[in-house]
């Protein structure tokens, strides 16, 4: 039988919502259900400029760097024993071809029965009865769009599976998954609208097959059913480029979504996520994305994660504000948050990418921040900058990780008694903007962290060690106009 090795565990794609007649057939008649769907062309920025790169699918990749294959042979799926590295693909969407099944898509209460009995056949199939192999099986999930609800519902319905089928999955990955309904024109999808099951996103019909209360005003939690740690949510921001429809959905979703999906809809509550200009599906789509496949690798296979978070402790105003504010004028104000990570030695993409341009920084509002009281909030709501996992096996020199954090803060703008201040202070400004390089190594007690401001010094410097607590490194930052804050990082090694 096939050795069982962490955390290189079968995977399992489950693919998104095919609407119409025409989609199903295109995806039954679809062997990887585009999971080797690759593209050829990165859309680089906002405005269009495009250049060539080649990603040949996450499939290949899999194939190419982790040794990982199909469940294929002689024109069939393998019925006998398969390799522990394999892709599997869930076709769920077969028994509503009239040739391969009833003509009937299944529901999604249905189609997470389905992934349940698949996880076990497969476990069978990679085991046997080899009594330790089965011990050490486990599968990972990777689902785009609606096949993350198929995902949840099998790990949260407990009419559907029990905490030892739940115990058989070490990691999931979902791309653009509605985590919380879609919402079109600012309205969640009606749940009578069972046309083409558009009310799989309804958050009623959620709460009920993801075994939440009925009374849920949002559906993005676990309900303590599956560790959210262990719950990756990769979320696309480019709404432009989701061309569905005719482009209906993506003027209906509008800015702030990747096309179809709402950024603030597209994780689940507590699970790291990362952010990329890329939309719902096609050429710039989250599947076939270098952005995508970096952030699966690394989160199912990686051995390091860093957590980034922003504590503020000084937000100044502009003098002209300054004087309105001291002359006992209401001053009001919001901030956007952007953060951009990518490990040394990528030169095509980022592992997370929030910016204002792209509609995807964080914003905070400065009652949240720093004036407690007024926001009725115990503490700050400190900007989640990034999670990013990295992998200490890539590093080709030494034993350091090497990766950069673009980090910048502007003003959503100052409001004066109520009206925009436009008379002297520059729109857009920023209060703090520097690039960070950041070195963590491997050390007896856990790790040194060293850092570099780089935009007006080479990278290649030792860098200064970063404050250490005993639970977080930090990091002081501040600029000539009085923004202070702290970064706090968190560094987390897994086991392979």
């Amino acid at each position: 039988m096939a050795t069982v090795s962490a955390p290189f565990y079968p995977i399992i794609y489950v693919r998104g919502y095919a609407m119409t007649p025409g989609e199903i057939a295109d995806a039954v008649s679809s062997p990887y259900m585009g999971f080797n769907t690759g593209a050829t062309k990165l859309r680089q920025a906002w405005d269009g400029q495009v250049r060539r790169h080649i990603f040949e699918s996450p499939l290949v990749r899999l194939m190419k760097d982790c040794g990982y294959r199909d469940v294929y042979a002689d024109g069939s799926e393998m019925v006998g024993a398969v390799p522990a590295r394999s892709v599997v693909i869930y076709r769920y969407y077969d028994s509503a071809d009239r040739d391969l099944g009833d003509g009937k898509a299944l529901s999604i209460v249905a189609a997470a029965e389905g992934l349940r009995d698949l996880i076990r056949q497969l476990q069978a199939q990679v085991c046997g009865t080899d009594a330790q192999a089965l011990a050490q099986f486990k599968v990972h999930l990777v689902a785009h769009s609606m096949g993350g609800l198929v995902c949840r519902c099998f790990l949260q319905n407990d009419a559907i599976s029990t905490p030892g089928d739940r115990a058989l999955v070490d990691k999931v990955f979902t791309y653009a998954t509605p985590h919380n309904g879609i919402d079109m024109a600012g309205f969640n999808v009606p749940g009578v609208l069972g046309l083409w099951d558009i009310n799989n996103f309804n958050r009623k019909h959620m709460a009920e097959y993801l075994g939440l209360p009925a009374d849920s005003e949002r559906v993005d939690s676990l309900g303590g059913k599956f560790n959210p740690q262990q719950f990756f949510c990769f979320v696309g921001t480019n709404y432009r480029d989701y061309a569905a429809a005719m482009g209906l959905p993506r003027a209906l979703a509008g800015e702030m979504s990747d096309g179809l999906v709402q950024i603030e809809n597209a994780a689940v509550q507590g699970a790291p996520r990362a952010f990329a200009y890329r939309s719902h599906s096609g050429p710039y789509g989250v599947v076939n994305s270098e952005e995508g496949y970096q952030n699966l690798v690394r989160f199912l296979f990686g051995d390091l994660r860093v957590d980034g978070v922003l504590e503020v402790d000084a937000l100044p105003l502009p003098p002209s504000v300054q004087r309105a504010k001291d002359a006992g004028h209401e001053v009001r104000a919001s901030y956007y948050f952007e953060a951009t990570v990518a490990p040394r030695g990528a030169t095509h993409f980022t592992l997370s990418e929030r910016r204002c341009d792209t509609f995807s920084a964080v914003m905070r509002s400065f009652d949240e921040l720093l004036r407690l009281g007024k926001a009725q909030r115990e503490a700050p709501r400190s900007p989640v900058l990034f999670s990013a996992f990295l992998d200490t096996s890539k590093v080709t020199a030494g034993t350091t990780v090497v990766f950069s954090l673009e980090l910048a803060v502007s003003t959503t703008g100052y409001t004066i008694d109520h009206k925009l201040w436009l008379d002297q202070h520059v729109e857009g400004e920023y209060l703090f903007r520097d690039t960070l390089t950041l070195r963590a190594t491997p050390s007896k007690d856990g790790w040194k962290v060293r850092y570099l401001r780089t935009d007006e010094r080479w990278s290649e410097g030792v860098g200064t060690l970063a404050e250490w607590d005993g639970a977080y490194y930090w990091i002081a930052l501040s600029s000539k106009k009085g923004f202070k804050a702290r970064l706090r990082l968190e560094l987390q090694r897994s086991q392979r």
